[in-house]
């Protein structure tokens, strides 16, 4: 990797960059982009709108439009489409829920140096603590997969298949889009019975409660119920530790029928552990929240694979915003 000259202005801009996050969480959690909508208020009609002081929203604001979030003329705001798609509420495309995922996340990144030094997490399990906190890990993870499951399901080949196993599916978004491009298939998300409202809520509106399941498990302690041909494991294996990621394999690959398919889709890092970027900081992440999960290298999951009885393993090609990325193989 070649070196790079940093300049004072990119180490101060690095530096400071969380204030833009801040200003855009802020934005997001105040509703302040659904309730610009497709209007052009005032500072004063959005600090009614969203019950704040006139003077900081207006300050948000301004910044929001430096930022080039919002639009400012004859002193109304405005939102840009692409914004309003992504920032407003009642788009299908809403990314708010991760958002509030990420703010959930932002104390405890402010003491990482704790974390490293002490080789401990220091938070609680976002996904299993207070409400406000699983809902929106639950919501993001849904805002996430709904935009990269359309190209997961163009990239494997699964229209020979019948039966889907999603393991630690949360709401089950890949499920659905494997069972819209897959219309013989059927599913079963397999995961905590906290995360059942979630998945059924989100399969009902996809009109798929006929052909996809929920059941409740931990993939720790409990037995998987039932028999697949594919078993679908989309970033769960990240919060564990190696030889309990090996456990999780191992569990999926008893639940498949011979000649069955394991997918694996993980924030795969490169095998030096050095890059991609989002995958290193990522395992960063996985230290402040859990005991001993990380990103893995493709090196270390083919050996998991391969320790599990799983053959013919492969990495499928695909694009992510996140450097994600997907191996399969066969039992």
């Amino acid at each position: 990797m070649s070196s790079i000259e940093w300049t004072a202005g990119d180490l101060l801009e690095l530096s400071g960059h969380f204030w833009k996050t801040c200003a855009l969480h802020a934005g997001v959690k105040l509703g302040v982009f659904s309730k610009v909508g497709s209007e052009a208020l005032t500072a004063e009609e959005v600090a009614i709108r969203v019950n704040g002081s006139a003077d900081g929203v207006a300050r948000l604001l301004n910044a929001l439009t430096a930022m080039r979030l919002l639009e400012k003329r004859n002193g109304r705001f405005t939102c840009s489409p692409s914004v309003r798609t992504r920032l407003s509420q009642d788009s299908p495309a809403y990314l708010g829920h991760i958002m509030m995922h990420h703010h959930h996340l932002m104390e405890s990144w402010a003491r990482l140096d704790r974390s490293v030094s002490s080789g401990r997490p220091i938070r609680e399990r976002t996904s299993v603590s207070r409400e406000e906190w699983r809902e929106s890990f639950l919501m993001g993870m849904f805002n996430l997969a709904m935009a990269l499951a359309p190209r997961m399901v163009e990239a494997v080949e699964l229209s020979s298949r019948r039966s889907l196993l999603d393991l630690g599916g949360g709401p089950g978004t890949y499920a659905i889009h494997f069972c819209l491009k897959n219309p013989a298939m059927k599913a079963t998300v397999f995961d905590l019975p906290t995360t059942r409202p979630f998945a059924e809520q989100t399969i009902a509106r996809f009109s798929l409660s006929e052909r996809i399941a929920f059941a409740d498990g931990n993939y720790h302690d409990d037995e998987i119920p039932g028999r697949y041909d594919v078993a679908w494991l989309s970033h769960i294996l990240h919060a564990e530790g190696a030889d309990d990621c090996l456990k999780i394999i191992r569990k999926a690959v008893a639940a498949l029928q011979p000649g069955g398919m394991l997918i694996i889709h993980e924030f795969i890092l490169n095998d030096a552990l050095d890059g991609p970027e989002f995958p290193a900081l990522f395992s960063l992440n996985m230290l402040l929240g859990t005991e001993s999960g990380r990103s893995y290298s493709e090196r270390e999951l083919r050996d998991m694979l391969t320790k599990a009885g799983v053959n013919g393993i492969r990495r499928i090609p695909i694009e992510t915003p996140n450097d994600s990325g997907i191996l399969v193989g066969t039992v």
